[in-house]
């Protein structure tokens, strides 16, 4: 609970924000509970019982080869984790078009994902989904748009994998120039 109060006070503020993996889950259930109307929005990891479960174990999905693959929360953990890089479709005039470009591909290392029957809702109600994935059809990026929000961006995967000391990741690249650009302002404020 913790977690999602950060991502809304992130929102509500417009500090600058970078969710991954579960801080992309966190950022979403906020959404929901706050913005969507979905009281009682949680994540089935924390409440399997929650009135609007909006983030996900995934049970089932089709590999590369055609084949369908279905796991449950008692299959084993490996089994049930989503691994690797996987290409994603990035859509136009966003933040995540303007750090990747159209396609990212990125690996994953996590089970749970945003719950494909809330996505219209959510986007009803300002939350962009940025890219989903080619084959899945899952979220990887949420956003808000920049007209709401100057940088609030929350990814399924993980960029760190990518990222080195000595050439950075894109992705937190913009982050950090995003967080300077607000201290800044802030420093400006106070003067």
């Amino acid at each position: 609970e913790g977690k999602i109060c950060t991502a809304k006070f992130a929102r509500v503020h417009k500090v600058p924000y970078l969710g991954i993996c579960l801080g992309m889950q966190v950022a979403t259930i906020e959404y929901a509970r706050h913005m969507a109307g979905l009281a009682g929005a949680n994540s089935t990891e924390f409440d399997a019982e929650a009135p609007h479960k909006v983030i996900a174990l995934i049970d089932e999905w089709q590999d590369a080869d055609g084949s369908i693959q279905k796991r449950d929360a008692n299959s084993d953990l490996g089994g049930t984790m989503r691994l690797g890089a996987q290409s994603s479709d990035v859509k136009p005039g966003t933040l995540a078009h303007e750090i990747y470009g159209p396609v990212v591909t990125e690996r994953h290392r996590h089970r749970y994902e945003a719950n494909e029957q809330y996505l219209e809702r959510l986007q009803q109600a300002g939350l962009v989904i940025s890219a989903i994935t080619q084959r899945e059809k899952l979220t990887e990026i949420v956003e808000l748009p920049r007209e709401v929000h100057p940088w609030f961006v929350g990814v399924q995967f993980h960029p760190e994998f990518k990222s080195t000391p000595w050439a950075g990741h894109p992705l937190f690249i913009s982050y950090i120039k995003a967080a300077l650009a607000h201290q800044a302002a802030r420093a400006k404020a106070a003067a």
